[in-house]
């Protein structure tokens, strides 16, 4: 019982913001085969990887986060560090202030027609998704 309640503990972990992100709306984003909940906080950004990849590299990530970022924020991104499952962003702006978002942005999406593929007990599509 012991052992189950280490595992939760360190199970609840996994999509949590670091402190300086903590309590920020996220925006959920896909990037290629990745997908992001992204936090913005000042010229600061954090994107949390939650789904489920194989082995993938960071290099490979930090460019999709730093997409990802770039597209949530409307800024330039100029570095990212981090890892697989959590990536940060120093982000430039320019003259333009960064606006705190207050609720996460919605977005409207519909299925992209023959994307289905099937995957054990699920089936995958992409979705083509606006602003709502």
């Amino acid at each position: 019982m012991r052992y189950l309640f280490i595992c939760f503990i360190f199970l609840s972990a996994c999509n949590t913001p670091s402190p300086a992100f903590r309590g920020l709306p996220y925006t959920r984003i896909s990037v290629e085969e990745s997908t992001f909940d992204v936090r913005i906080s000042g010229q600061r950004a954090e994107a949390i990887r939650i789904n489920q990849e194989y082995a993938p590299r960071f290099g490979v990530i930090r460019h999709r986060a730093a997409y990802a970022m770039a597209r949530v924020s409307g800024c330039r991104v100029v570095t990212v560090t981090g890892d697989q499952a959590q990536a940060f962003g120093r982000l430039a702006c320019g003259k333009r202030r960064v606006i705190e978002r207050d609720d996460p942005m919605t977005l409207d999406c519909v299925p992209v027609r023959g994307s289905g593929i099937r995957e054990i007990g699920q089936i995958r599509i992409d979705l083509d998704c606006d602003a709502a």
